[in-house]
């Protein structure tokens, strides 16, 4: 393609007014691009201390939080629980009765117009904070936490889930939970796969909101993937696409958005971006120094995921920017 030269071309004419930068934007962004995650707890309300504007939420207050979120236009929340009694073999990830089915149960009856996005890992569950069962020698053990895996999924359906992502970054989990879920009658249950999650900093205040921090031995650079690495998330991204997975996660998203525009070109399923508790962290930190305008970078940051590929983004700003959105 030839452009015309200047003053025939002026690429200033479509940016002299609002509605024409409107008309002219490549990308657009609605609170229906949001997924807001929520904390859900048994305990009081309480505010992250190394996150302060994101609160862990009560069970019976969950539903009144549902019918806010769907009021601002966001349709989909995932659910993370925090305060479930932790083992070595993270059994109660298996109790249909455990606080992350009472509380698909409880958003599914309150605000049956909202998707439910489940959280299959085991982090919450474990006495050392993995997202696995550990081996002998301190590593993650694949295969047999594939066995846990698949039943938690199972067992998240079946009390209403809508999606499962599983976040573990074991490798065959999707094939195995796509099985399980198509053999016990689960077959419209959404599988939203984490392909590419990097064994990353920025995770910190997330651990604190389900608990793990403190638990956590050791890392989890033995399953999550190596930072320097870029082509492997395209390998990863189409094993998960072969196994069934319905989409694709990207996480952390902001400082990885290179890795998000290369999986969302290369993939004809929808790529999601995980705006992650440590990058949220940054924006209000700089804001708090008065380093930068809060609002304007909330907007900014989540235009760039979709300028970047990303069909929809995992966020804690999600109320905070479908109300800027909103007017």
């Amino acid at each position: 393609m030839i452009e015309a030269p200047f003053p025939a071309a002026r690429l200033r004419r479509t940016r002299m007014s609002a509605w024409s930068r409107d008309l002219h934007a490549e990308v657009t962004l609605t609170p229906q691009d949001f997924i807001w995650p929520v904390f859900v707890t048994e305990g009081p309300r309480e505010r992250l201390r190394s996150l302060p504007f994101v609160q862990r939420v009560p069970l019976n207050e969950l539903g009144r939080e549902a019918k806010a979120a769907a009021a601002l236009g966001i349709r989909v929340i995932a659910l993370f629980p925090h305060g479930e009694r932790r083992s070595d073999d993270a059994r109660t990830a298996l109790d249909p009765a455990n606080l992350m089915c009472r509380a698909i149960a409880e958003l599914k009856a309150a605000a049956p117009q909202v998707g439910v996005l489940a959280d299959v890992a085991l982090d919450p569950y474990t006495a050392h904070g993995h997202d696995g069962l550990l081996a002998a020698d301190g590593t993650v053990d694949n295969d047999a936490t594939l066995v846990l895996l698949t039943e938690q999924a199972v067992i998240q359906a079946r009390a209403g889930a809508d999606i499962v992502a599983p976040s573990d970054m074991m490798d065959g989990r999707v094939s195995r939970i796509r099985s399980a879920l198509e053999s016990s009658g689960h077959a419209t249950t959404q599988i939203m796969a984490y392909s590419a999650k990097y064994a990353s900093c920025l995770y910190g205040p997330f651990r604190e909101a389900v608990g793990s921090a403190g638990a956590l031995k050791g890392d989890k650079r033995n399953y999550q993937m190596d930072p320097r690495n870029a082509r492997e998330a395209l390998r990863e991204a189409a094993l998960d696409l072969a196994e069934g997975a319905d989409s694709l996660m990207v996480k952390p998203g902001m400082v990885y958005l290179d890795i998000l525009r290369a999986v969302a070109e290369g993939s004809p399923a929808p790529v999601f971006a995980y705006h992650t508790s440590g990058e949220a962290a940054m924006i209000e930190g700089a804001a708090a120094m008065g380093a930068l305008d809060r609002e304007r970078a909330i907007v900014e940051v989540l235009t760039a995921f979709r300028r970047a590929g990303a069909r929809g983004v995992l966020t804690y700003h999600a109320l905070d920017a479908a109300r800027l959105i909103g007017g």
